[in-house]
């Protein structure tokens, strides 16, 4: 299929008055520095406009006429329409009475109760548009089919729909306060459908076409241009949100239907009812006036807002018209370079979300992802439109895009947690990059991307001869082609884009990964920083061949529901630390972050380091309880399809006083056993102690099956993704060290969310308990904390690990672990843990590091590392440091490799040497 672009102004883009030379100046000088973007010097007067100009209708046609894909895409649109135009023959008001108003009624003011719908009074010469119902859109009714629905239903018992709770789906009335979003999305159907037809009038020249349109289009705007901006009752945050027709300014889409409508029926206005556009231009402005004034600017809101703006101001006249100057450029300029208490500038929106130093926008992964691609589009569909490029002036964009693959997994999925869900890397946003450049002939930019899309998706790569079947909308016959990658670019180097660590404290996040596919590894961490974040604590997501198995369990249900509310979005439903049973904050708009306190290797770095070992170190400030928390994660690579996750999480309250603290880990699986070291099942009772009761959060209250059990020595918990018969079984086998005070808790929780679809799981994930393990340490939990050793394997693999015992320090520095993980393949690894710089010592071994793992090979080989230390002894080397920082030194194949990060003196057998901080390299002790 070859669908064809036709952005306004194809045939007139000679015409345009502004002068490069200047642009070109003004693109250099601003480019990294931008305080405003220009208008484009020319605007199309004539309408239609949106999308394609009156000029270019012939080469529209001739598509039609020759590309079989273009007939089909209108003769879907006739299917959909053509009955609906044909009855409005003779019976004009079927269609028109079906539309959501105030018919008797005839009310202008609107009043809410914070989010519900309350009434309406006043009274207009018009019926008027009807409010919808709720800003939460659960509800148990339905719209019933057109046939059903009541002609003009303004009826003080309500609306007129169908139960979806009952059998049959009765009719009856409802109370629009309980109707959700209905009200609005109905209408917006039914302007869809009248879209349609003045595109198939503007196309084919039929009148009937027209007449159904205008009449639609005609009740609506005028009805709306004597609505009001609705009052809140509550006087609360929902009346800095409302729009003309719903809770939220985001949603008015109608409002871009009735640009679109409005676009390809202008003509036929001008000739028929001339009278009306000075109402239809004042609904037009006053609608988005009232998108401007309310919404929020910090987040996507912001560009969704911006969106619908433009749109609606483009089919305006120029400023020059109108007596109060806001017209089309009027709205345009605002947009992009004026700022309100609610409506940001293009600039100032991406400076405040944008971290311009690695192109993270700060919202949860899966609104990030929307943004930055929302954007590029937006530049990409600007330029269409003006033949005006706007890139330059947004340079964080190259990084915003270029970034997007620090989110995957080794599986392809990306991080899902806050408000987000598994899924693959979305590659609209690169396309886009593409288009940009091409059409720019960027050939630097062009190649930059080519290479970035041909890595990331190889069996996506389509050319102009692709069989995709385009939707029977009109947006088809004006949506650009698949892109066309140029032969000459080939495929990118992962390195570029996707590290072993990376950062991205605007978010909150730290991610440590080695890998790619079903034996790679990754852990994912984060915080609360930013918008539609969980309260969550130290959160951890955990991958393990092929899956993410530690996974966030998604939003779970819509913003305003108790589920979300009271579960979801709070503490244990998390794999994180809860105190006392009431670790909570403000989800959403958050901003408690973590800090970073050590990591290897460094965000970002690309190569001169060891590559086998990763960590991070967090600290987090639990501000209910007001606790000290401590996060150290390593990921240790043992062979090419084995190594494991260590896990030390410490937790306390600054003001003692530690009633308990529990740990909480969820992972995929059908199946869950607890075992103790050896292998055999615990004895676990019933247990009501983990609930609401007692003054604990209402979280508690939505898990169920508890099981509990005392037990102070080392335990295991086995979490299996149980297959069919023909293919593998997939394990998580958590080991976890016992301490005196421990409980341990099995429990299964509401469903994990966060998948849509099967993802390769032979379960119904979303539908299915999510598997929980809680640990409770009664009292605090920093010197006894929680030390987990997390392994993945399959069952044709089996455990690479054999035993895994701790020890002291034999200094006794309480807040030190150790531990000594012995492997079938004859490896010993040696762990050390301590929450500060004291020295440590065990067997021939001392420290004063953070975190340090010594592992010794069965073939001789071995390897010392040390995460944010000074001194460490090993091996009979000794390795000392003037500052904190990280070292390695490896013995592989008879020589010595070293990485350190600050200056060190290696000493052996009373001789020693200095080295300057470097990359991994080979050394040489004399």
């Amino acid at each position: 299929m070859h669908v064809k672009k036709y952005k306004m102004g194809r045939t007139v883009a000679k015409t345009y008055a502004w002068v490069a030379g200047l642009l070109m100046y003004t693109l250099a000088a601003n480019a990294q520095s931008v305080d405003k973007i220009p208008l484009p010097g020319h605007m199309e007067q004539g309408y239609p406009r949106l999308y394609i100009t009156q000029q270019e209708k012939k080469a529209l046609e001739k598509t039609i006429k020759r590309e079989a894909w273009a007939q089909e895409v209108l003769k879907g649109i006739h299917n959909r329409i053509d009955e609906h135009v044909e009855r409005h023959i003779n019976d004009p008001e079927w269609m028109v009475s079906r539309l959501m108003m105030y018919w008797k009624t005839k009310a202008t003011k609107v009043y809410i109760n914070g989010i519900y719908y309350s009434h309406a009074d006043g009274e207009a010469p018009v019926p008027t548009v009807r409010f919808t119902g709720s800003r939460d859109y659960t509800t148990n009714y339905a719209m019933p089919d057109l046939e059903d629905i009541l002609p003009y239903m303004d009826d003080e018992r309500g609306l007129y729909l169908r139960n979806k709770t009952k059998a049959g789906n009765p009719l009856e009335w409802v109370e629009p306060s309980k109707t959700g979003g209905i009200i609005h999305r109905h209408n917006q159907k039914i302007m869809g459908l009248a879209r349609d037809a003045a595109f198939v009038y503007w196309l084919e020249n039929d009148a009937s076409f027209a007449k159904f349109a205008f009449d639609i289009f005609d009740t609506y705007m005028t009805g709306m241009y004597y609505r009001d901006e609705p009052i809140d009752l509550l006087n609360g945050h929902i009346q800095t949100l409302v729009g003309l027709e719903c809770f939220q300014v985001i949603h008015e889409n109608t409002l871009v239907y009735a640009s679109e409508l409005y676009d390809f029926l202008h003509r036929y206005i001008e000739k028929n009812h001339p009278e009306k556009i000075k109402i239809y231009d004042a609904t037009i402005k006053k609608w988005n006036d009232q998108i401007i004034k309310n919404g929020v600017p910090q987040n996507n809101w912001n560009l969704h807002q911006a969106k619908i703006i433009l749109k609606a101001a483009m089919v305006l006249r120029d400023n020059a018209f109108y007596d109060d100057k806001k017209g089309r450029e009027y709205y345009i300029d605002y947009i992009l370079n004026v700022t309100s208490a609610r409506q940001w500038s293009l600039t100032k929106f991406m400076d405040y979300g944008y971290d311009k130093n690695n192109g993270v926008w700060a919202e949860c992964p899966g609104y990030s992802f929307g943004v930055t691609g929302d954007l590029t589009h937006f530049i990409n569909d600007f330029d269409n439109t003006f033949d005006h490029n706007i890139l330059p002036y947004m340079p964080v964009m190259k990084k915003a895009v270029k970034v997007l693959p620090q989110y995957l997994f080794p599986n392809g999925q990306t991080v899902a947690f806050g408000d987000s869900y598994y899924g693959g890397l979305k590659m609209e946003a690169i396309s886009d990059m593409i288009r940009t450049a091409q059409k720019n002939k960027d050939k630097e930019l062009e190649k930059e991307f080519t290479e970035m899309y041909r890595l990331f998706a190889p069996e996506e790569v389509k050319t102009s001869n692709s069989n995709r079947k385009p939707k029977a909308d009109i947006s088809s016959f004006f949506a650009s082609k698949p892109v066309e990658l140029n032969a000459k670019y080939g495929k990118g180097d992962i390195k570029d884009y996707i590290t072993q660590t990376f950062n991205a404290p605007n978010v909150s996040w730290h991610v440590q990964r080695m890998g790619t596919g079903k034996h790679g590894m990754m852990v994912s961490l984060n915080g609360s920083l930013g918008n539609h974040m969980h309260a969550n604590g130290i959160n951890l997501e955990l991958y393990g061949k092929g899956f993410v198995q530690g996974a966030d369990p998604g939003k779970g249900a819509g913003y305003l529901q108790p589920i979300y509310l009271e579960y979801y979005s709070q503490f244990p439903a998390h794999n994180t630390v809860m105190v006392d049973g009431v670790s909570s904050y403000t989800e959403m708009l958050s901003y408690h972050a973590f800090d970073l306190m050590g990591e290897y290797p460094k965000s970002g770095q690309k190569e001169g380091f060891y590559p086998n070992i990763t960590y991070s170190d967090v600290y987090f400030l639990e501000p209910e309880t007001r606790s000290d928390q401590s996060r150290l994660v390593s990921i240790v690579k043992t062979g090419a399809e084995t190594g494991y996750y260590i896990d030390v999480f410490r937790s306390k309250k600054q003001r003692k006083g530690d009633k308990f603290h529990d740990y909480y880990y969820h992972n995929l699986g059908q199946g869950m056993k607890v075992m103790d070291a050896a292998g055999n099942p615990l004895e676990l009772t019933p247990s009501e102690e983990m609930g609401f009761a007692g003054g604990h959060l209402y979280a508690l209250d939505y898990m169920w099956d508890k099981k509990a059990a005392r037990y102070e020595e080392d335990y295991q918990v086995e979490w299996k993704i149980d297959f069919p018969d023909e293919k593998e079984d997939v394990f998580m086998n958590l080991w976890m060290k016992g301490t005196e005070g421990r409980e341990v808790f099995a429990i299964k929780s509401p469903p994990n969310k966060a998948f849509k679809g099967d993802h390769g799981l032979p379960y119904e994930v979303d539908k299915a308990p999510y598997l929980t393990l809680a640990a409770r340490q009664h009292g605090p939990a920093w010197e006894k904390p929680f030390v987990a050793v997390y392994e993945p394997f399959t069952s044709s693999e089996g455990k690479s690990i054999e035993k895994i015992s701790s020890f002291d320090d034999e200094n006794g520095n309480p807040e030190f672990v150790g531990l000594n993980i012995i492997h079938k393949s004859g490896r010993e690894d040696v762990v050390f843990s301590s929450a500060n710089h004291n020295r440590v010592h065990y067997k021939d071994m001392a420290t004063d590091a953070t975190y340090t793992l010594v592992a010794y090979e069965k073939n001789g080989d071995w390897v010392v590392f040390v995460g944010n230390g000074k001194e460490v002894r090993a091996n009979g080397y000794t390795i000392r440091a003037s500052d904190i920082g990280n070292m390695v030194l490896e013995h592989k194949n008879g020589e010595l490799l070293l990485h350190n990060e600050v200056p060190v003196t290696v000493g052996r057998n009373n001789s020693e040497k200095k080295f300057s901080a470097g990359a991994l390299r080979k050394i040489v002790l004399e």
